[in-house]
């Protein structure tokens, strides 16, 4: 697979793919990559390539020559390809979509930068606008190598299957804690579970513990599961005994907030009433 980045930054990226397991997988030809710099492909002598917006308004934008150029030059027209705008406004990413891109060929990515780029490059080349998350960067090329991240490590032969399917989101729910060398540690020991040898003990201990975390932490993700049909009669069961106590932390929290929050306009009042005090006796 191939990932070709438009950037105006390309040593931004460029240390992500000369790094860690992206690197070997290049290194062993599994995937390839190509750093366009949009300044390349500018018209005046001092590379610009941002503009202010029509009809006014604060930031700049990319240009749509320079940018339309780089696009041209790595046959962005090509069906064959499939081209990214990484963007707060695109869809939400997720784990589904990183392992559709995985099948693609070659992914195209262009990073932002200032208030964006203008909306004709999006109408002419754009196949997908992705977001990353509800928030904003000032760099794109940090986004794209989120995406370029969560999608390389799908691709065969980059990761074992068996490192794959134990994964946060590979069957629909938050990932068990994990535990390694020493047994123990400031007093913390290795659950004992997982150091008995028994393998269907194992199973049922970490599915219990996933089921756990995916409902204090993401109970979105268990009514997705339930929909897709992924939660056996096992994990239901699990899930079932597991409500009560879940619950319980979460209320207990809520009502910690709930009273520092009362503390706070208790104060803020009795603040305000002094003020009051203070201004009628002057």
């Amino acid at each position: 697979m191939k990932f070709t980045v438009l950037t105006l930054f390309p040593e931004i990226p460029r240390a992500f793919f000369e790094s860690s397991i992206m690197a070997k997988a290049v290194e062993r030809g599994i995937i390839a990559y190509d750093l366009v710099n949009i300044r390349d492909f500018a018209f005046d002598r001092h590379k610009t390539c941002d503009d202010a917006p029509y009809g006014g308004g604060a930031g700049q934008l990319l240009m749509p020559e320079p940018l339309g150029r780089a696009l041209d030059s790595v046959e962005a027209f090509k069906k064959t390809k499939r081209v990214i705008y990484v963007t707060p406004g695109g869809r939400p990413f997720s784990q589904q979509k990183a392992r559709e891109l995985s099948a693609e060929d070659e992914l195209i990515l262009i990073c932002g930068r200032y208030e964006g780029i203008d909306q004709r490059i999006i109408d002419f080349y754009v196949d997908d606008e992705i977001s990353i998350g509800d928030y904003v960067m000032s760099s794109g090329e940090v986004a794209a190598t989120v995406i370029i991240d969560a999608v390389y490590r799908l691709i065969e032969g980059v990761i074992t299957k068996e490192s794959l399917d134990e994964e946060s989101f590979s069957g629909g729910l938050l990932e068990y804690p994990q535990y390694t060398r020493p047994s123990v540690y400031r007093g913390m020991a290795v659950p004992d579970v997982l150091t008995n040898g028994n393998h269907e003990e194992i199973r049922k201990w970490r599915l219990q513990r996933s089921l756990q975390k995916t409902l204090m932490n993401r109970p979105d993700l268990i009514q997705r599961a339930r929909l897709a049909g992924t939660l056996d009669e096992e994990a239901e069961k699990m899930i079932e005994e597991l409500a009560a106590h879940v619950s319980y932390r979460h209320n207990r929290k809520q009502s910690r907030m709930l009273r520092a929050v009362q503390e706070r306009l208790k104060r803020r009042h009795m603040q305000d009433a002094e003020t009051e005090c203070r201004e009628e006796e002057n």
